[in-house]
């Protein structure tokens, strides 16, 4: 918060405007001229003598400008300040905002980003870019001037931000409010034991627990209970675990067959490298004797319980070799099972749902094979399901003496379920044959029923089978499936217990239903809810409405997600409006709920969710005519709908707001670069926006498997078409939104250098004053902070963002 007074000046009451901006306890405080920040960005002409009141860094400014005669910028900064009503949280009118906003733009310097000549010259040698902030690349993260330009752009972000700090207290304040600290998850049956985890009041991080099953307690039900459970167990406490780490994260909470050991790895950077533990659940050993460090975090047990197959990644983050570790050998001495050599692909794990098989997935981005091994046998040979065939993809599922393929290819482009014989996979037989409108997006496989889950019109719909006894079915028919009311949601299958259990355990959320997790009895059709996620703040469901919008776009018709408070949204183009927006990689963006996101729901924004193409919300053709030489259509799609959504009233060019992650982060990057005049402002977390330079990489993590996705640059055609939407290349002298980007020191998926060039480049080219913060977590990497209450905070500078843009700094949640 800067704020200051003309030395001599005695008519002015700073105190009272202090309590105007939410600076509060500064009793006792005397002086004439102040400044209120946490941060040195200030112009270096003005005298600065620094005080400390509380928390604050308060510093007398002299030698100001009299006013009168130019009407310097501190002196207004005080002088349009109206008076407070005293103890009340004071409405700013918006163009005292502009005034304050306009003024401490003028008096913050901003970071000085130096510019080194750098020439990026095309693959065949006819284009040459320049790219003056190149330098801001340090592929160690330790270069001192980099951290320090990293340090200064945080400082400047928190200077802009300074007069927002109290409402980012409050923010934080609801959101936190609205957790439930003391929790527990709905508990998992599998193998004798309910499994759940834990959260402590205060804490941050999971308590993984179990309990044993009663002997007594029959067959798995939808009605099961922790009643009469044995004691509980603390598996795994992640609080003790992360006490001493700035960053703290796991994977693979895995207890063995024998339900005696506990494998589990844990990430303390940020950078998705796991380091591999087991654990004996009963006397707490740690049974390797040097932890396996460098892991993508995944394991597999076999069935003796002694054997346990894991998958470490190269120099380039990619996941490459299947090790098998013996229990009681050292790490040095575990045997490559399997190496990936195609730099293109990556390696996953898993143990089937039946444990009579272990899984090994190489996928790339539109193709990929499995290999299994049984698991009673973990000394033998892997042998391949289906042989390798570029732009074929498929899943396996395994149940007694046969397997479930759900096999994808250019003409099964939805995918279809095939059955075939273990003993020659070769061997298949059509179950769920290929749609043109119907996308079969997974499959659940138990002893006794199989499930099909598949999009209709960008809905998902779960499909219940019945399955014959002791032998593989010819023919899949009587489908029961079930249905959901909410013309817009997310349905999942959860993680499922028992092999031979009826029960199918469900994850439903929408936009106005937290998330509630469904034991469905396949049998019987009985449905027992077990949890919903609790909100506390007294949260009304009936108060919100999610509607669902169509928006025309190039021949197609997009669909949008909405929600918004029934008594708030005035739906006449007044309204602030937050649309989101993914569109790469298949993935779907489905509509889920968001405690945190009342806080801006309840200060009167409507928010929605551009499912574009190059998602895949509406089938694989959908995903497909958004990427390679089509992946414009993924910022049409969206500047069509937010034209849409301003010609039906539901927002206005100065009030709509957009954001976007990763992937997403390129398509707010790409919109705003084509269309600045439609948004007011813009968050762009961990944005991939400077694709073209890093696509012609091959140094970098991800790059091999992302030419599946936006093609390879070393091709011209490839080359010219990325050019025309990097966001980085396509920067213009503009004015443009206000605009937040973040990023992670540790981030080795998207290099925390491109969002910080866009923001220097963007600098340079601007044509007005709006607001431009970069933003840096110096201990995370792509998932920014990892402890709940830490993310919230993050949250919270955020949404303190949008609403300042929106001139609501003084706004109470309704």
């Amino acid at each position: 918060m800067l704020l200051s007074e003309n030395r001599g000046q005695t008519s002015l009451d700073w105190r009272k405007l202090l309590h105007q901006l939410s600076i509060v306890d500064l009793a006792g405080f005397e002086g004439g001229s102040s400044l209120i920040t946490k941060s040195s960005f200030v112009k270096p002409e003005i005298e600065r003598y620094p005080v400390a009141v509380g928390e604050w860094s308060v510093i007398l400014l002299f030698n100001l400008e009299s006013p009168g005669t130019k009407g310097t910028t501190e002196y207004r900064l005080m002088s349009q300040a109206p008076e407070p009503d005293q103890g009340t949280v004071v409405t700013k009118s918006e163009g005292l905002q502009t005034a304050l906003q306009a003024g401490r733009q003028e008096v913050i310097c901003l970071p000085k980003t130096l510019t080194r000549p750098h020439k990026l010259v095309s693959p065949d040698g006819t284009d040459v870019r320049q790219d003056p902030y190149y330098w801001l690349r340090a592929d160690n993260r330790e270069d001192l001037e980099v951290i320090r330009h990293l340090e200064e752009e945080n400082e400047y972000a928190q200077a802009v931000m300074a007069d927002t700090e109290g409402l980012q207290k409050q923010l934080y304040k609801e959101m936190r409010g609205r957790i439930q600290e003391e929790d527990q998850s709905a508990p998992q049956r599998s193998m004798g034991w309910f499994y759940y985890d834990r959260t402590l009041e205060g804490k941050q991080y999971k308590v993984h627990c179990r309990r044993k099953v009663p002997t007594d307690a029959g067959p798995p039900s939808e009605r099961d209970t922790l009643q009469g459970a044995g004691p509980e167990e603390v598996l795994l406490d992640e609080n003790d675990e992360a006490e001493q780490q700035k960053f703290y994260k796991t994977r693979a909470v895995d207890p063995s067959p024998d339900q005696k050991l506990l494998a589990y790895a844990e990430d303390t950077k940020g950078g998705e490298k796991f380091t591999l533990h087991v654990l004996n659940i009963a006397t707490r050993e740690q049974l390797i004797s040097e932890p396996i460090k460098d892991t993508a975090g995944r394991v597999a047990w076999a069935s003796d319980s002694k054997t346990l197959f894991y998958v470490t990644k190269d120099k380039l983050d990619r996941p490459c070799k299947v090790w098998r570790h013996k229990l009681g050998s050292m790490p040095g001495e575990d045997t490559l099972v399997y190496e990936e050599m195609d730099d293109s692909f990556y390696l996953s794990l898993y143990r089937s749902r039946s444990d009579k098989l272990l899984l090994m997935n190489a996928w790339s981005i539109g193709t990929s094979d499995t290999h299994f091994l049984p698991s009673d046998t973990p000394d033998g040979a892997l042998k391949v399901i289906m042989p390798r065939k570029k732009n074929v993809s498929y899943g396996v599922h395994h149940r007694q003496n046969h397997i479930f393929i759900a096999i994808r290819d250019e003409q099964r482009f939805n995918s279809e379920l095939l059955v075939a014989p273990l003993s020659d996979p070769t061997q298949t037989q059509v179950l769920l044959d290929h749609k043109m409108d119907v996308k079969l997006d997974s499959v659940e496989v138990s002893e006794i029923f199989l499930v099909a889950f598949q999009r209709i019109k960008g809905l998902k719909v779960a499909t219940i089978y019945k399955l014959p006894a002791g032998k593989a079915p010819s023919v899949l028919e009587n489908g029961q499936q079930l249905i959901f009311e909410e013309p817009a949601y997310t349905l999942n299958p959860g993680s499922q217990g028992d092999f031979n259990s009826d029960i199918l355990r469900l994850e439903y959320t929408s936009l106005t239903t937290p998330t509630s997790i469904l034991d469905h009895n396949m049998a019987s059709g009985n449905r027992v809810t077990k949890k919903v996620q609790p909100v506390q703040g007294g949260f009304d469901m009936s108060k919100y409405l999610t509607e669902k919008l169509w928006a025309p776009s190039e021949g197609v018709e997009v669909p949008i997600s909405l929600v918004y408070r029934r008594d708030l949204a005035k739906l006449d183009g007044t309204d602030p409006l937050l649309l989101q927006g993914y569109g790469s990689y298949g993935i779907c963006e489905d509509p889920c709920f968001d405690p945190a996101r009342l806080s801006l729901l309840d200060r009167g924004f409507i928010f929605g969710i551009a499912h574009v193409r190059g998602g895949g919300e509406m089938g694989r053709k959908w995903y497909e005519d958004g990427k390679f030489l089509q992946k414009r259509n993924t910022f049409v799609d969206f500047i069509a709908c937010a034209e849409h959504l301003i010609s039906i009233k539901y927002t206005s060019p100065s009030r709509l707001c957009i954001e976007g992650r990763s992937a997403g982060g390129l398509t707010m990057g790409a919109v705003v670069n084509m269309r600045p005049d439609l948004f007011s402002a813009v968050i762009m977390r961990v944005p991939f926006v400077d694709c073209l330079t890093d696509m012609l990489d091959d140094t970098l993590p991800l790059t091999f498997i992302e030419k599946e996705e936006w093609g390879d640059p070393n091709e011209q055609e490839f080359y010219d078409y990325m050019k025309t939407y990097s966001p980085v290349d396509n920067i213009s002298k503009a004015a443009y939104p206000n605009l937040l980007a973040t990023g992670g020191l540790h981030d080795f998926q998207v290099g925390y250098w491109e969002p910080a060039k866009f923001v220097a480049k963007l600098r340079e080219y601007k044509t007005n004053q709006n607001m431009l913060c970069f933003k840096c977590e110096m201990a995370g990497g792509h998932t920014a902070q990892s402890g709940r209450f830490d993310r919230l905070k993050d949250t919270a500078f955020e949404f303190a963002f949008l609403l300042k843009t929106q001139l609501l700094l003084g706004q109470t949640s309704a």
